[in-house]
């Protein structure tokens, strides 16, 4: 009879890993691609047979894993802003013996996101903290000084305690060493996964608009990109831009040609991947970045910024620019549109280079390594 559950040969297998993964500060819907990571990579570990793996969030982000993996820090909720995440924070740190009931003391304590400050014993075995990236030192000009406050606290200051820091690109991995000054052994560069089962290539005629999921935050560069567009326009004047993402109201007023659609569902997503003409990506920054990965799965071709880890992930299947140009990203676009079908087939393979299991397989091998230190 098929129970539905993982089995293990135990004399085929090493012996299984126990993994918490350890969220406090998880907001739903308010961490973009870290959520996704978040989730994504969760799945993937479920799935190995080696791998025994609980979520611990807070009450306001309850449902995230099925109810017998999940652990509930009960009377605690947040928000996405700086304040009510330290709200939430507080309520963490006050509940801390409770907390840290809820961790398996033999488990690896993963956490994927952010973390209160809590004595490293008090938090498993073994603490592995994913740090996405150091944006805040790279681009400092672009956050507030809560937001700086912030991020040293729940950023740096557990990652240099952290028995191992995982990260998502080789870019991040030197930012890390450089400015927390950890040695490089304590830091593994695992790529992120692009999830192409969810994501179907469109390799027929596409409409007449240029898509950009994002959520409304300084370094997404919305403004440059709209302004852009009113160049290629120029040229194409039937041209339109696509915004989603949370927070977009923080770009302001746009122009009538742009539809800012707001957070939209996961399938509107892949709808507008397979009808977009070009996925414009003008970030200034990104730890990794998934969306060029998402639309080159959906047969989109890609103009992207050259900056920090995006070219990285792109390999050769984007056309680049110098996101703070806005002429360059112009000419980009137009000529993505000109050179679908090469972008298309190498967007394809990339996209395909980035399978979840495998981002799942190199965690594994962390959680071990440290486990026989």
């Amino acid at each position: 009879m098929d129970t539905g559950r993982k089995t293990m040969n135990l004399s085929n297998h090493p012996p299984q890993v126990e993994v918490d993964q350890y969220m406090p500060t998880f907001v739903p819907g308010g961490v973009g691609g870290g959520e996704t990571y978040a989730r994504k990579l969760f799945q993937a570990l479920d799935e190995l047979a080696e791998v025994s793996v609980h979520a611990v969030v807070t009450e306001g982000a309850s449902g995230f894993a099925p109810d017998a993996q999940e652990r509930v820090i009960s009377g605690v909720k947040l928000d996405s802003s700086v304040w009510g995440r330290l709200r939430g924070v507080a309520g963490v740190l006050v509940r801390g013996r409770k907390v840290t009931r809820l961790l398996r003391p033999s488990a690896v304590t993963f956490t994927p996101f952010t973390i209160p400050v809590l004595p490293k014993r008090k938090l498993g075995k073994k603490l592995v903290m994913t740090v996405h990236d150091l944006q805040h030192r790279e681009l400092p000009e672009l956050f507030s000084l809560p937001e700086k406050l912030w991020r040293s606290l729940m950023y740096e200051h557990p990652a240099r305690r952290a028995d191992h820091i995982i990260t998502d690109s080789e870019y991040s991995k030197k930012s890390i060493v450089k400015h927390l000054g950890v040695d490089e052994s304590r830091v593994t560069a695992i790529p992120l996964g692009a999830d192409v089962s969810g994501f179907t290539p469109n390799l027929a005629e596409r409409e007449a608009f240029v898509y950009y999921p994002a959520r409304g935050w300084k370094h997404k560069n919305h403004s440059r990109l709209i302004e852009a567009m009113k160049i290629v326009r120029e040229e194409r004047p039937e041209m339109r831009l696509v915004l989603t993402g949370g927070a977009l109201d923080a770009i302001g007023d746009v122009p009538t040609w742009v539809d800012v659609k707001g957070l939209v569902t996961f399938e509107e997503v892949t709808q507008l991947l397979q009808k977009a003409s070009v996925l414009a990506f003008p970030s200034l920054f990104e730890g990794f970045g998934l969306p060029p990965l998402e639309a080159m799965a959906s047969g989109c071709p890609v103009a992207a910024s050259n900056a920090a880890s995006i070219p990285e992930v792109c390999g050769d299947a984007a056309v680049y620019f110098d996101p703070r140009n806005t002429e360059e990203m112009a000419e980009a676009i137009l000529a993505a549109i000109d050179d679908r079908d090469a972008l298309v087939r190498k967007g394809l393979e990339r996209a395909a280079s980035f399978p979840w299991a495998l981002c799942a397989e190199r965690h594994v091998q962390v959680f071990r390594e440290v486990l026989t230190c």
